[in-house]
């Protein structure tokens, strides 16, 4: 498990009140089945912060690569009829591992996570017609061929369509 997450998990109870587990059994009372509705309930209901809540819901979900037998199943998951963007995505990848610094490559259910401190990039074959490409850019306004995909601007997508 990635130390950031091993920090987190171990700090939850100091810092939400409850325990992972504790939070497990909160949440499985409730019908949420994605990862968006469990953490607007945890940070509208229980004014847990969006790290935590988005943590947490990886981790109720199962959709994290920690929670997984093996990560890379979830990248053969994603590409399961959208075949075609794999190669994109692999070619991508080998040239941003060129890249000066350590990163890691954290695959999810739907998408891979580039992450130094925090996560940088993500990776998305939205669908069969669409890949994007996620860019941590808090504080730059989205212009052109970047739009605002997530609050606060921090997201700005650029949407590939393969020819």
């Amino acid at each position: 498990m990635d130390k950031t997450v091993t920090t987190m998990i171990e700090s939850l109870k100091e810092k939400t009140g409850y325990s992972l587990d504790e939070w497990k059994n909160i949440i499985s009372e409730q019908s949420f089945s994605k990862h968006g509705e469990i953490v607007k309930f945890l940070k509208e209901t229980h004014h847990v912060t969006h790290g935590y809540a988005s943590e947490i819901a990886l981790k109720v979900l199962g959709s994290d690569a920690d929670s997984a037998t093996n990560a890379d199943d979830f990248i053969v998951s994603q590409y399961k009829g959208k075949e075609h963007l794999k190669a994109f995505y692999d070619k991508l990848l080998a040239e941003i591992e060129k890249f000066d610094g350590e990163f890691k490559i954290d695959p999810k259910k739907t998408y891979v996570s580039l992450k130094r401190k925090k996560q940088f990039v993500i990776l998305n074959p939205a669908s069969k017609t669409r890949f994007e490409i996620g860019f941590n850019l808090k504080g730059v306004e989205p212009k052109g061929k970047l739009e605002a995909e997530k609050p606060n601007g921090i997201w700005a997508s650029f949407i590939l369509l393969p020819k």
